[in-house]
């Protein structure tokens, strides 16, 4: 195992082992609203206090993008954290949230770490080695068609713009499918697209956090990852759209459809 997976995991693992010890509970945690329907708690503070001092004993020059303290530091290697993927989802006591941490190498995505801690699964990838759940190698769905296939999307909560390209996207996806899930955690829908629990996945306006390691785990587990133009832009646009090599591009003609 590559030696920075293996503190990220070590990082993952106590973020959250912290995270666990609140879902009995959540009313007495004090809660702050960071805008509409966005909400982070003392648990997220300090889960990704946690994420980072174990990140920083092992090499403390690497720079730092983190959801709730924001970037520190620079240099070629950059960790990308989200300490609690699917806040909203753990304050309510939906049992859909993860811990996310990628490592970025020269401006390229290098190790993932996806870390679900109530059901213990761990997905983990280092660039040119392939995805894993708790250390069985994992692939994208064989699925050839949006026929039959199950999708994973996120609503565009945060911009009000989205709303009705979003609308019209899922509209004409769903006649096509098996069915769409929206389960609130955009780190696990992306790793259950490397492992083929969902064939396909679009959602506008994540942020770098929500979707780096995903996304690395989806391009080991041999499937595609782009913006909406089909680039390579995703983390700086915050819109991706994933899936098998046929499922994304069928996704990728359906979302082109919407600026014709």
């Amino acid at each position: 195992m590559h030696p920075m997976l293996n503190i990220g995991i070590r990082a993952a693992h106590a973020a959250g082992d912290h995270i666990v010890k609140f879902v009995d509970r959540i009313p007495d945690l004090s809660v702050n609203s960071k805008g509409r329907n966005d909400f982070v708690s003392e648990v997220d503070r300090r889960a990704e206090t946690i994420i980072i001092d174990t990140i920083r004993k092992a090499y403390p020059k690497h720079g730092i993008l983190a959801e709730e303290s924001g970037p520190q530091g620079d240099g070629e290697f950059q960790w990308i954290i989200d300490p609690l993927d699917g806040t909203t989802n753990f304050l309510h006591g939906f049992p859909q949230f993860a811990v996310s941490i990628a490592l970025k190498y020269r401006n390229e995505l290098d190790q993932a770490i996806v870390y679900d801690p109530l059901r213990q699964e761990l997905f983990t990838a280092s660039k040119g080695c392939g995805a894993y759940l708790n250390q069985r190698r994992i692939r994208v769905s064989k699925r050839n068609s949006l026929q039959g296939a199950l999708l994973g999307t996120g609503f565009p909560f945060g911009d009000s713009k989205n709303l009705e390209p979003f609308i019209t996207m899922l509209r004409t996806v769903f006649q096509k499918t098996a069915g769409i899930r929206r389960a609130g955690a955009a780190s696990l829908d992306l790793a259950y697209v490397a492992c083929g629990r969902l064939d396909g996945f679009w959602e506008f306006g994540l942020n770098p956090w929500d979707m780096a390691a995903g996304a690395l785990l989806i391009l080991e587990a041999g499937g595609y990852v782009s913006d909406f133009k089909g680039e390579e832009n995703y983390l700086n646009s915050g819109n991706i759209i994933c899936g098998n090599p046929e499922i994304h591009g069928e996704l990728l003609v359906n979302i082109d459809q919407l600026r014709d």
